[in-house]
């Protein structure tokens, strides 16, 4: 099968669908790969390893896109992108169609088959390509939130573990799932003083016993809500509905409850966000203010740390890769129930349930299409 891996261009996108390892692996079962040139090099991966892998190098992106069966990307297509997919060929992305109508739009039109990273499950109901990702951002966004809280960038001037004599800063995380672990872990290992808020009791008490009490774990109501927004002065947004828009949880008017240079953190930004005054940001201009509120929105945080993120990501997606490279598309997906999930958008038409339900969009069952 000829595979192509075009070069991010998103703003501040620095990670590559594929390292030079899983190119090697790729090429070994006698596969073509097509790597565009510089595409790696944001992630630490000079074209002379993809070479040395024994994938080919292309300086022409129109030719890339058009000689490709199947395209590996991270981020979403953008417009020019889009414009670039045909029909017969099939796109492995992170997409999160249900934030972005005229994606999702521009994707039928090109009569692709259009496979979300996002919503592949496994054995356990889990997300194992978001996994990844999303561990990396739940991490980051400590670190975003603790770099927004010094004065110089807007923040109340916090240092996030305290000092001797000085009370540790107050991180909520909503959200119990992988971001949300990995956000409250990166914070009490830092030394704040962290509650983590959701809706299911079994994962509280994983979490309750899994940090022997060391983070409190509140039951997610909007009276807790209103609490963790009057006391906290950090907060994480890491509210995941599957294939879905996020919720909005914390409302414009309940910014002014909150302390003045406090910081919201929307990881869930890439599924439209859960705070009501979240919009996507980039790396370049990664903050904005709202009623004395930092807002942190960046919308493809693992980018900044694209070897990390490069390697985890290659790591989850190369079994998915070698399936769809051996098997084809509808084989591989036909003989994976969890891969199956993955499809979104078929042929001009929706193959994912909630992302139809965003837009007013009929829904295809995904099996019909493959069975």
């Amino acid at each position: 099968m000829k595979i192509a891996v075009p070069k991010e261009i998103k703003n501040h996108e620095y990670r590559v669908a594929l390292t030079p390892t899983g190119a090697r692996e790729l090429v070994a079962r006698g596969h073509r790969v097509t790597v565009e040139a510089g595409a790696g090099e944001g992630a630490g991966f000079p074209d002379a390893d993809y070479r040395a892998a024994g994938a080919e190098l292309e300086a022409e992106v129109a030719t890339l896109w058009r000689e490709a069966e199947l395209i590996l990307k991270v981020k979403e297509p953008q417009p020019e992108e889009v414009a670039r997919l045909s029909a017969g060929q099939t796109l492995f992305t992170y997409l999160h169609l249900a934030a972005e109508e005229a994606l999702t739009r521009g994707l039928m039109e090109s009569g692709a088959t259009c496979i979300a990273y996002e919503t592949i499950t496994d054995r356990q109901g889990g997300l194992p390509l978001l996994a990844p990702m999303s561990t990396v951002a739940g991490r980051m966004a400590i670190q975003a939130g603790a770099h927004s809280l010094e004065k110089a960038q807007g923040g109340a001037g916090i240092l996030l573990p305290g000092v001797p004599g000085v009370a540790p800063a107050r991180v909520a995380v909503i959200g119990g799932g992988v971001v949300g672990e990995n956000a409250a872990r990166m914070a009490l290992g830092l030394g704040a003083e962290v509650t983590v808020l959701d809706k299911s009791i079994p994962r509280l008490e994983t979490l309750d016993d899994r940090y022997q009490g060391r983070m409190k774990t509140v039951f997610s109501t909007a009276d807790a809500l209103d609490e963790v927004v009057r006391e906290s002065d950090l907060i994480v947004g890491a509210v995941l509905v599957p294939g879905a828009a996020a919720p909005k949880l914390i409302t414009r008017a309940m910014l002014a409850e909150m302390k003045p240079g406090s910081v919201l953190v929307d990881v869930a930004i890439d599924q439209g966000g859960c705070f009501e005054t979240s919009k996507p940001t980039t790396h370049a201009e990664p903050t904005y203010v709202v009623d004395e509120v930092v807002h942190y929105c960046v919308a493809n945080m693992p980018g900044a740390v694209a070897r990390t993120s490069t390697q985890a990501l290659t790591n989850a997606t190369l079994p998915f890769v070698i399936a769809l490279a051996d098997k084809g598309w509808k084989r591989a997906l036909a003989d994976d129930p969890h891969f199956l999930p993955g499809l979104n958008v078929h042929q001009g038409r929706v193959t994912y349930a909630a992302v139809a339900e965003a837009f007013g969009l009929e829904s295809v069952d995904p099996a019909s299409v493959v069975g």
